[in-house]
């Protein structure tokens, strides 16, 4: 797949596929709670395979039982159609766990 800066009109127009995704300047971020720190950690696992998979890596943070996860392209210092995958990726995870 070829990685696209998406414009902001396209970015909009996609938005419907990442809800609850926070579009920022040149990232998208999202906020996740869970149980505790286990499924925290068992969630960021899941997101680092899919990440290495993709050769594009989230920023992010952990505290506790919530995950905060920001995308962005830095080669292209804005937001991608690879953003626009990992995230709807992620999201999935979410939408299948137990």
């Amino acid at each position: 797949m070829e990685t696209k800066l998406l414009t902001l009109k396209e970015l909009q127009d996609s938005s419907h596929l990442i809800p609850d995704w926070e579009i920022l300047n040149s990232r998208i971020r999202k906020t996740f709670q869970f149980r505790n720190f286990i499924d925290a950690f068992g969630f960021m696992t899941k997101v680092a395979i899919i990440s290495e998979s993709l050769c594009h890596h989230p920023e992010w943070k952990n505290v506790y039982s919530e995950v905060t996860i920001d995308l962005t392209t830095h080669e292209l210092n804005g937001i991608s159609n690879l953003d626009l995958k990992l995230a709807k990726s992620i999201d999935e995870i979410i939408k299948n766990k137990p």
